[in-house]
């Protein structure tokens, strides 16, 4: 085989895993959207009992995934109080979130949803040792400038809909920094260990969580509850969205990292704008437009700038099985 061949064999096994990366970025951004859209919808059905939506995902990973964990009998790669602190972030970012539903609309909380992608960079900097270039942070850069928009018109200027859309604002956010440790920790994880132990061991800890939390803060929440079909197949469809979210997310942190993952997410605001047309009759504001133009101009300049990220490990060197895709022979799944 001649060096042109191989040259273009490998340009084309770059560019399918390119595509394969888009394809699975673009598929859980879709099922991100739909998360959004329930948890919305629930909130409209006024239902306020976040924690008890996220619960019943956490209970499905758990017996999904930890029945697979128990089939193989094997032993945690990783200590269970790493687990726990995990689940524990992961299950504060889903009440933030689903709460702000109560007070800010769909498009907003979904537009905000970026700002995990701002504490991803430097969590991912300090942590894991990723390295970014200018036009990286500048894309990045763009990004937050679009979520300003967004705060801009939920302020007053365009009227960004929900009965306290600041306050949303604020519990998205706060959100967000959860998420963002909850992704920068489960990309370590599934690069360097097992990505059934993760999920699995997310979703027995985080139900945990959730079941102190619950008993504490949502119970008299629950009692208030006239429950409906409605609201059954609102929280049925929150939980097999987000069950598969779950599912799909740690191949894409594995092949593009927690940074890349949250830009990739930024195509669900275009679903969410599309919902709130057709399903709730609402106005979508100018300034949303502007700002998902915006975060779109700063993905295309974040994904076409990306290198490959470089991780030191334990000894200090420079780690390429943690960065490379022919790693995922050697890690048992």
């Amino acid at each position: 085989m001649s060096w042109s061949n191989v040259g273009n064999w490998f340009k084309t096994r770059v560019t399918l895993k390119n595509l394969f990366r888009l394809f699975l970025g673009q598929l859980v951004s879709f099922v991100l959207a739909l998360m959004s859209f329930t948890s919305s919808l629930i909130a409209s059905l006024g239902v306020d009992a976040p924690i008890t939506q996220t619960s019943f995902t956490y209970f499905a990973l758990a017996v999904v995934y930890g029945s697979i964990l128990l089939y193989r009998g094997q032993k945690l790669r990783i200590p269970w109080y790493w687990y726990l602190a995990l689940g524990f972030v992961d299950v504060q970012g889903n009440y933030l979130v689903n709460k702000a539903f109560q007070f800010s609309s769909i498009t907003s909380v979904t537009l905000l949803d970026c700002w995990t992608i701002v504490w991803a960079i430097f969590l991912t900097y300090f942590f894991i040792g990723t390295r970014y270039s200018l036009w990286q942070l500048g894309g990045a850069a763009l990004c937050v400038l679009g979520l300003g928009l967004v705060l801009l018109s939920d302020a007053g200027v365009g009227g960004g809909g929900g009965s306290k859309p600041i306050l949303g604002d604020a519990l998205v956010i706060a959100g967000t920094l959860f998420f963002a440790m909850s992704n920068v920790g489960e990309e370590f994880c599934v690069k360097k260990k097992d990505r059934i132990e993760v999920v699995s061991m997310i979703g027995l800890f985080g139900m945990l969580v959730s079941g102190v939390e619950l008993s504490i803060f949502e119970l008299k929440s629950l009692e208030s509850v006239t429950w409906s079909t409605n609201i059954m197949l609102g929280f049925a469809g929150y939980t097999f969205s987000s069950f598969m979210f779950y599912t799909i997310t740690p191949f894409v942190l594995k092949l593009s990292g927690a940074t890349m993952f949250n830009l990739s997410l930024l195509t669900s605001d275009m679903w969410a704008v599309v919902v709130r047309i057709l399903f709730y009759r609402q106005q979508v504001d100018w300034l949303y437009f502007v700002a998902f133009g915006v975060v779109v101009i700063g993905l295309v300049t974040y994904s076409t700038t990306e290198k490959v990220p470089a991780t030191v490990v334990e000894d200090g060197s420079q780690s390429v099985e943690y960065q490379e895709l022919n790693a995922e022979s050697r890690d048992e799944c």
